[in-house]
């Protein structure tokens, strides 16, 4: 246990700086959403690949259908049906027209498209208002149809490359694939992407008072909320998370479960056992772990200038120096410590630039000041309204208060200098949602 009392900084820059991005590697496109791309993708075709129609109607010359009125229509013999993905195009000569369909290839000689509510639909009736299926409707693939109004040149065409052209970039390195970066990918044709994969975060939680949801409760015993609070927050942060239940308070259980875990860990994260009673079994399992050959491996437990979230830990465990923090049991502490230290390492694993939350200045509304502990920084759960520019405190300061913490979609920052601070003063605000 380090005797010096860590600021909330400098405890944070002592964990990214031990934190190495995951190696890159290769994923089919449906696994690596989510992920942070570590090329840059450039387009290998065109998008569309070709002219095509943005409408359902008949492709023409433009010189054909000039003039062309309700009264005095142009009237064009139709040559056959264009539909999306056909092959074999017929050419639009003069006098002539094609029936298409929407996203279906320009055909060669035409130069736009006509919508079929510009026409009589090859019906020799009024204007149509739909254009039926080409097996519905042989006869509307020949005869003539009547247009009812000029076009230009490229009216309702998708030009080839209006999207992207061959060798644009599309996406650069550090993007994250969501879905719009997934359907770009899958559009350029690109089947698999070189990404760095999600963390893999174990989250385990200490306590033989501890229960799952959906038990009975016993006298003294509580549900663990933290687990799924925390293994919730991972998955929010971009990781595959994995849910230990509660571990009994015995040093030896605990250090064999962790040791377990291992396996499928590349960051691990417990909750609980680590202050200064008899039963702190984290730092009792934890405090002699760590090879001697390496320097600085095993865990450091500290106390931090901060309130909620006082006691932590942090170091590696194992052959591969994973990387373990070791969060109080409180469920307010166990949560803002993970939005202060958890999240931005797991962001650090995927090797994202930014790995904070963004942060606001916003005017303080409450009924009186809100007093603080000097010396320590403190982070009150609030709501912020961002139209206005104002956040309100949900709850007291209390590190059990969860149902306040539900409530909450920040996080109301206060100095180590200030004691207090009154209505209407400007604080600094962490953006949760």
């Amino acid at each position: 246990m380090s005797s010096t009392i860590w600021s909330v900084d400098d405890h944070l820059e002592d964990i990214l700086s031990a934190i190495r991005p995951l190696d890159p590697i290769e994923l089919q496109l449906p696994d690596a959403q989510g992920c942070v791309l570590v090329e840059d993708v450039t387009v290998p075709v065109a998008l569309p690949p070709f002219d095509n129609s943005s409408m359902d109607g008949y492709a023409v010359r433009a010189a054909d259908v000039s003039g062309a009125s309700e009264e005095f229509p142009a009237v064009l013999t139709v040559i056959g049906d264009v539909a999306a993905g056909g092959g074999g195009l017929p050419t639009v000569g003069p006098g002539q027209a094609a029936r298409i369909m929407t996203g279906a290839p320009l055909p060669p000689g035409a130069e736009a498209v006509v919508p079929v509510e510009w026409t009589d639909g090859g019906t020799g009736g009024g204007a149509a208002t739909t254009m039926r299926p080409a097996g519905e409707a042989p006869e509307g693939a020949s005869g003539e149809v009547r247009v009812h109004r000029p076009v230009e040149a490229g009216a309702h065409v998708r030009g080839r490359g209006s999207d992207v052209q061959a060798g644009d970039l599309a996406l650069e390195e550090g993007t994250v694939l969501g879905p719009p970066q997934i359907g770009l990918l899958a559009a350029i044709g690109r089947g698999t992407v070189r990404v760095r994969p999600r963390p893999r975060v174990v989250v385990l939680s200490t306590g033989s008072e501890l229960i799952q949801p959906g038990e009975k409760l016993g006298e003294g015993q509580i549900y663990d909320s933290n687990s799924f609070a925390l293994s919730a927050a991972a998955r929010d942060a971009g990781a595959l998370s994995y849910r230990v239940g509660a571990v009994t308070d015995d040093a030896e259980t605990l250090r064999a479960t962790i040791e377990d875990q291992l396996i499928r860990a590349d960051l691990l994260v417990t909750t609980g056992g680590v202050s200064v009673g008899a039963y702190d079994v984290v730092k009792e399992a934890l405090s002699s772990v760590g090879d001697e050959d390496v320097p600085g491996s095993g865990i450091d437990f500290r106390k931090l200038a901060m309130q909620p979230g006082k006691p932590q830990g942090f170091g590696s465990i194992g052959p591969e120096h994973t990387p373990l923090l070791a969060l109080p049991g409180n469920p307010v502490s166990s949560y803002v410590s993970f939005e202060l230290f958890v999240r931005p390492a797991i962001r650090a694993l995927m090797g994202l630039k930014d790995v904070h939350r963004p942060k606001a200045r916003a005017v303080l509304k409450a009924d009186k000041a809100l007093s603080s502990p000097s010396g320590r920084r403190q982070f009150l759960r609030g709501t912020y309204d961002h139209e206005s520019g104002t956040v309100s405190p949900v709850g007291g300061s209390g590190s059990h208060l969860i149902a306040a913490l539900a409530h909450a979609d920040c996080l109301i920052v206060v100095p180590e200098a200030d004691t207090s601070v009154e209505p209407d003063a400007e604080v600094e605000v962490v953006l949760l949602g």
